[in-house]
């Protein structure tokens, strides 16, 4: 199979540039699944039911969220009944929503999601370790599942580099998100799973991760909050990576990573 997976999607020009290219990368490089980390979507800040209805309607599959899940309130009203928009499995049992998906996918084949978060400089929730020993332990890639995909949403690099090597062999994918940064490591460990640090930000890289230049600057210079963080527009680059796995085990064949538009040096899968 054929999986593409777009970093953070930040405020309106993020949106539009997935918008605009999702299906036809469908179309061009033969991909089978499609997710989105979707978690600055709305003005930055979380996301609603109108931006979800326009990503799965331009061809994407499943959602992925983070520490920004609950920004927007209305979140709430549709979470739990969306089973395509995912956030972190290692929130407290209770909290609305789910971590983890299971989808059909065309050839009768089934993908599993999973979505953690890190602790390190992050909200302090469940070990993101033994919760994905406790989603992964029951699922045998290449039997139950035809292919894992993990988000490790996180901060700190190391912990997410850890959280890699920890489900090596056993996940056809994890990759970072959160940090908005694209980081040039995309390889398959030794085990046979694809693994980037951090896929970066579909926005625009004329900004502060994402965010117009002014207030990030004046909090970092005056150490005093000025006003609202707000969306860079202009023109945004798409920024993921593309992840081929074997259909008779489900370990990764391929990864390369996919840059178009804005300010970055764009980059296309060669296959």
């Amino acid at each position: 199979m054929r999986f593409l997976f777009f970093g953070d999607i930040v405020g309106r020009s993020g949106r539009d540039v997935v918008l605009s290219h999702t299906q036809r990368l469908r179309d061009d490089l033969g991909i089978d699944f499609v997710i989105a980390n979707g978690e600055n979507a709305a003005g930055g800040f979380g996301i609603t039911k109108k931006i979800c209805g326009e990503f799965f309607d331009s061809g994407v599959d499943v959602i992925t969220l983070g520490n920004h899940a609950w920004d927007q309130r209305e979140v709430f009203t549709f979470i739990d009944s969306e089973e395509r928009l995912l956030r972190p499995c290692n929130y407290p049992s209770g909290t609305p929503g789910r971590g983890v998906g299971i989808y059909e996918v065309p050839g009768d084949r089934r993908v599993m999601v999973v979505q953690v978060m890190g602790r390190i400089f992050m909200d302090p929730l469940d070990d993101p370790f033994a919760r994905i020993e406790e989603e992964l332990a029951p699922v045998q890639l290449g039997r139950e599942v035809d292919a894992i995909v993990l988000d490790l949403h996180g901060e700190a690099t190391s912990e997410k580099n850890a959280l890699g090597h920890f489900v090596d062999g056993r996940a056809s994918m994890a990759v970072g998100t959160h940090s908005h940064v694209p980081t040039a490591d995309a390889r398959i460990l030794p085990g046979g799973t694809a693994y980037q640090t951090d896929l970066g930000m579909c926005g625009n890289y004329d900004s502060i991760i994402g965010m117009e230049k002014e207030e990030p600057l004046n909090r970092f210079v005056k150490k005093i909050p000025g006003g609202r963080f707000t969306p860079a527009i202009g023109s945004a680059t798409l920024c993921g990576v593309l992840v081929e796995t074997d259909d008779n085990g489900g370990l990764a064949t391929e990864i390369q990573p996919i840059r178009i538009g804005g300010h970055l040096e764009p980059t296309y899968p060669n296959l």
